[in-house]
């Protein structure tokens, strides 16, 4: 889609058209399920941990959605700065 063409409330969405797979694929690697399950202490990332399950539950939890993009604009930007 043409940058020019979004709509005004999704141009400065920084999270527009990545999709929750890839943030949590980002910070597993990033981080690994120990150090994300003790930065988000979530359960899905603390017991016998998976993407498959912690997509499900990410995905009906708007509260823990919210702490993993967080998580992941806060990591981005950190690497942005490293630059």
């Amino acid at each position: 889609m043409n940058p020019k063409k979004l709509p005004s409330f999704q141009a400065n969405n920084p999270l527009h058209g990545v999709k929750l797979v890839d943030i949590l694929e980002f910070l597993v690697a990033e981080y690994g399920w120990p150090t994300l399950g003790s930065m988000i202490s979530i359960r899905c990332f603390n017991n016998d941990p998976s993407i498959k399950s912690s997509l499900k539950f990410l995905r009906k939890t708007p509260w823990a959605r919210d702490k993993v993009e967080q998580l992941y604009l806060d990591t981005i930007e950190r690497l942005d700065k490293r630059k």
